[in-house]
């Protein structure tokens, strides 16, 4: 068995296999996950798992260079607190931002889209992939 945090082993291998660039998004519940792109299903009920718990087990094996989120997510121009609480344990302090229906477009180019019981509005985040060295 696994010592890291991420168990799931379908999102771990997926994770093992990024290459430099590659985007994989972590999304709520009510994202549309395109045909052609790879569906990790994790929603057991809203709520569960969070994207916090998600992207925290993600980040235990992932290597980011760069995020990017749709600004309907953003509250008074600052981060979102889900985003902060990460910034120094994986995501880099500063992120890009789009529209969310341009979110939705660059969704088509993900390696995979992990679908979390998360019910806050906009809480979607493209982890574009980075190198160890």
């Amino acid at each position: 068995m696994k010592k890291t945090l991420l168990l799931h082993a379908e999102l771990s291998h997926c994770i093992a296999t990024l290459g430099h660039g590659d985007m994989l998004i972590i999304a709520d519940a009510g994202l549309p996950i395109p045909a052609q792109v790879q569906r990790i299903d994790l929603a057991v009920s809203l709520g569960t798992p969070s994207l916090q718990a998600v992207l925290q087990a993600v980040l235990s094996e992932m290597q980011v260079e760069r995020t990017l989120v749709a600004q309907e997510a953003l509250v008074n121009e600052k981060t979102p607190d889900w985003y902060q609480a990460f910034v120094g344990q994986g995501l880099p302090k500063t992120f890009e931002a789009v529209s969310h229906e341009a979110f939705k477009k660059l969704s088509q180019q993900a390696r995979a889209i992990v679908r979390t019981g998360e019910a806050t509005p906009y809480a979607n985040i493209i982890l574009y992939s980075g190198v160890c060295f």
